[in-house]
């Protein structure tokens, strides 16, 4: 299996990141200037915006049914907030600066406090100015664990990312480049896992892992497959299957996604293992495992993970909705409104405006839905762009309408493919507003952002 391919000539494997045990409900993050060597000797450290002095930021791991309280420093040059992707959290802890908070200033401490009610692989990153401030690095994992967890070996996270350096290994500062935000988004060209080049997990014959899979590149869509393990799919977004689902030989994580994983070694001793990324021409070692003596048992498929909270989906009685989405290179859109006027596209487009949603460019004024507390809501969504866009809801989950009205597994962000239409459904349990946007963060930035209202 080759290894990863990047930009810079004759990288080096870089050292692991410290694993963390479980820690205390409360916790300090300080977001600072770090810059660290993730590229090899020969070239300089990367001005990296690092949590607690690390890309990404420490795994913040506490149990269902705890209260997370986490006091945030900004000790950058920018404003900014921190969301906790994928948490059925309290609307007013969700991190969205001009919806549920100000923005956090520099030098300002802000301190979110929430219950945690979902077990499972959720992540926190920031949502202010996050093209930058995502690529750069603030973002970390959180992981809420099962009262009766599975019994597996290890228990690994994988942030899988990519960043766009300069030869010389700086952070490339064009954050907003028209390219970028009209067309498939901010894509790097060095790979990283747990902000390293060469990530490497060492693993023994026979073990028993869980893998959880977190996507936290800006707009990279990450193609993934496994060699040397055998296994299942667990759970999704942080929300467990009803049974556990073989691996198939190929799995997209879109921008947000996650996957937990529950695989045996079957690699032998002083081989490796792999996490692939395929490319258009092969496959890449994402992460590498190598393999100790160890020792082979016969393996039974695992019991499903222990359900999150059910909020069930009425969808005789939903109320129904429509959301296309419009615009982009090589789209069809004129004109769109934006700040209250209507424009065509290049006035739209030399104001870095590239996207829209029913018409709407950027968060309007009234939501797409204001649903009473409890009720079921279905949006059918239209992708009518060249583009794949990562749907994402804040504070509740949803499932995609499949045929025949069957609904499949609940999930925070759906990945909708050039010219698809599809529906999802979910229970309007949490009461607040609500975004829905495009995870893809150069096309949030550029348009594709609006809201849900759950009224009480």
């Amino acid at each position: 299996m080759p290894t990863r391919r990047s930009l810079l000539a004759g990288l080096a494997s870089l050292p692991l990141l410290p694993r963390m045990g479980l820690a205390a409900a409360e916790h300090r993050l300080r977001l600072a200037s770090a810059p660290l060597q993730i590229a090899p000797a020969q070239y300089g450290k990367t001005d990296l915006w690092g949590v607690n002095g690390s890309v990404p930021g420490p795994a913040l791991r506490a149990r269902q049914g705890d209260r997370l309280r986490v006091e945030i420093e900004n000790a950058l040059p920018q404003a900014t907030s921190m969301h906790w992707h994928g948490i059925r959290i309290e609307n007013a802890m969700d991190g969205v600066p001009g919806m549920t908070q100000d923005p956090i200033a520099p030098g300002e401490i802000f301190t979110y406090d929430f219950a945690l009610p979902d077990a499972g692989t959720y992540w926190y990153h920031s949502h202010a100015q996050s093209v930058e401030q995502v690529e750069r690095g603030l973002q970390g994992p959180l992981i809420i664990a099962e009262d009766q967890a599975p019994e597996v070996d290890q228990d690994l996270v994988l942030m899988l990312d990519d960043i766009r350096l300069a030869s010389d290994a700086s952070v490339d500062p064009q954050f907003a480049h028209p390219h970028d935000r009209s067309h498939a988004g901010r894509l790097g060209n060095v790979m990283l896992t747990n902000g390293q080049m060469e990530a490497s997990f060492p693993v023994a014959e026979g073990e028993r892992l869980r893998l959880r899979l977190i996507n936290s590149a800006n707009a990279r869509t990450f193609a993934l497959g496994l060699q040397g393990f055998t296994g299942w799919i667990m759970a999704y977004d942080g929300m467990p299957l009803e049974a556990p689902e073989a691996i198939p030989d190929r799995m997209l994580l879109a921008p947000a996604q996650r996957i937990d994983l529950i695989v045996d070694v079957t690699a032998n001793a002083g081989e490796d293992a792999f996490l692939i990324q395929f490319e258009r021409d092969g496959g890449y070692a994402q992460a590498t495992f190598p393999v100790a003596a160890g020792t082979r048992t016969v393996r039974t498929t695992p019991a499903p993970l222990p359900p999150n909270p059910d909020h069930p989906i009425d969808l005789t009685n939903a109320r129904k909705t429509t959301l296309r989405m419009e615009g982009g290179a090589m789209g069809g859109m004129q004109s769109a409104s934006w700040q209250d006027e209507e424009r065509d596209m290049r006035a739209l487009a030399q104001a870095g405006q590239f996207w829209a949603f029913n018409g709407v460019v950027g968060r309007p004024d009234a939501p797409l839905v204001r649903a009473s507390l409890g009720e079921s809501v279905q949006i059918t969504m239209t992708n009518d762009t060249a583009f794949p866009h990562a749907m994402h809801l804040h504070g509740m989950h949803f499932a995609e309408v499949l045929p025949e009205g069957r609904l499949g597994p609940l999930r925070d962000t759906l990945l909708m493919m050039r010219g698809e239409t599809r529906t999802i459904a979910f229970n309007a349990h949490n009461p607040g507003k609500w975004l829905l946007h495009c995870h893809m963060l150069s096309h949030h930035a550029a348009g594709m952002g609006t809201w849900i209202e759950v009224v009480a």
